[in-house]
């Protein structure tokens, strides 16, 4: 069975697309730990990260490094953390969170509430910084 991040691929899930290419995806996580809150995934489903060939695994850290930078821009913070975690969803992908200190990167913590719109505009914004 195809897993949520597969259905957005597919498009039959909706998502707010921060950033595309051939092989990977980049959209606002919609239940954030930090405004921004960004998920990269490779189109392909594998669950585990290191499961990933070499080639899938290179091209989706090099994507996450350039979302990231336009993320940094578009959302005022110190650094843009990066997690790799994997339990919730069996399909490879990278947390990119806005941080401005070391318990901004808990994902225990209560979830930012973000409306459609805001939604919407954080990913235009994100997304122009890519160009």
């Amino acid at each position: 069975m195809a897993s949520i991040f597969t259905k957005i691929c597919n498009g039959e899930i909706p998502c707010y697309r921060v950033a595309e290419t051939e092989d990977c995806l980049a959209f606002l996580d919609i239940s954030p730990i930090a405004v921004g809150h960004v998920l990269v995934i490779p189109k392909k489903e594998v669950d585990n990260i290191f499961d990933l060939d070499d080639e899938t695994f290179t091209r989706l850290h090099l994507f996450s490094k350039k979302v990231a930078k336009a993320l940094a821009k578009a959302v005022p913070c110190i650094k843009v953390g990066v997690a790799v975690i994997g339990i919730d969803v069996p399909h490879a992908h990278i947390h990119l969170v806005p941080i401005n200190g070391v318990g901004d990167l808990d994902f225990k913590k209560e979830r930012v509430a973000l409306s459609q719109q805001e939604f919407t505009d954080l990913a235009a914004k994100i997304a122009k910084e890519m160009e």
